[in-house]
């Protein structure tokens, strides 16, 4: 990509897009589009062809329209379904009839089968039943690899996928009612503290374990496909280590300064056991991350508790 590209950014104004968005602003890139920003509603197909047919993008990194952790999958399970693979179709359709150079689409770790072999290879898409918990999510994700790869078979489209580890950072959702797990920690911790409470209540077992990726770490992941990675090979990328939700929760809870009692509910579900990404592929483009998970926390704390001051002045 040259500085003077035109690059717009899919998403759903998350921890993904925005961070892309200024990643790009940061390092030069001076015709960026962020969907959220030029409010485009990319379930119009109508309004995403005539973006493409004005603005002409020369790149297109695709992310989620809807996203979440189990609640919300449970809860909106039909819109995760319906308008992201909508979003999938308008976008990646429009990009190859506007000429767009290279797409770049994100999908997810839960496109794996719920049994896969750790850590999980890219071989190992379609071998298996999905997690029930996450299933609409991941077909639409599924829906969306398999059109990248049809598009360049048929049409000699350059698109091409990624598939991250669970990304956090300082932009991470907190909601409890939408965020992933790490953002859903951080807010329960923070809470607790605030309001001097002596106990904290996690969903699940706390035996399933987790990878997780850096926000930083995935947009320079990201950029580095998009200017050096072109073939139909999908392509893991993560830290190549996981840990289970109870020593994520400790490590939250040390770096909030929460001093309490943990308490899992093993009457809500655990979801996969595991979800290891085998990062062999990316290695030997050779890219690795940068950030390790305490140092990863300490940020996305930080940037919560500025997220949570600002907020308080407005």
């Amino acid at each position: 990509m040259k500085k003077s590209s035109r690059i717009l950014i899919v998403g759903h104004n998350d921890i993904v897009e925005k961070s892309l968005a200024a990643y790009c602003w940061n390092h030069g890139y001076t015709q960026i589009f962020s969907s959220a920003q030029v409010n485009l509603n990319v379930l119009d197909l109508y309004q995403v062809r005539d973006f493409f047919k004005e603005q002409k993008p020369d790149y297109v990194f695709l992310s989620s329209w809807r996203s979440g952790g189990i609640e919300a999958n449970q809860k909106l399970a039909a819109e995760f379904i319906y308008e992201n693979l909508v979003c999938q179709n308008n976008v990646i359709h429009s990009a190859y009839q506007s000429g767009v150079k290279k797409l770049l689409f994100i999908s997810s770790s839960c496109v794996y089968p719920q049994r896969c072999r750790q850590p999980m290879r890219e071989s190992s898409l379609f071998t298996g039943p999905l997690e029930s918990t996450s299933e609409p999510y991941a077909v639409a994700k599924i829906a969306g690899m398999t059109m990248c790869r049809a598009y360049r078979k048929q049409y000699g489209f350059n698109a091409i996928v990624l598939v991250p580890a669970t990304i956090y950072g300082p932009q991470s959702d907190t909601d409890l009612t939408t965020a992933h797990v790490m953002g859903a920690l951080i807010g329960k911790f923070h809470e607790a503290v605030q309001k001097k409470q002596n106990q904290v209540v996690i969903w699940g077992s706390g035996r399933p374990r987790r990878e997780f990726l850096y926000v930083e770490d995935f947009v320079e992941a990201a950029v580095f496909l998009m200017e050096s990675h072109d073939s139909d090979e999908i392509i893991n990328v993560g830290c190549g280590h996981d840990v289970s939700i109870r020593e994520l929760a400790k490590m939250v809870a040390k770096a909030v300064g929460f001093r309490g009692r943990i308490v899992f509910d093993r009457s809500k579900p655990d979801g996969v056991k595991r979800k290891l990404l085998d990062i062999s592929r990316m290695a030997k483009l050779g890219w690795s991350v940068k950030t390790d998970l305490n140092t990863g926390i300490a940020k996305t704390y930080e940037g919560y508790q500025r997220r949570v001051s600002e907020d308080y002045r407005l």
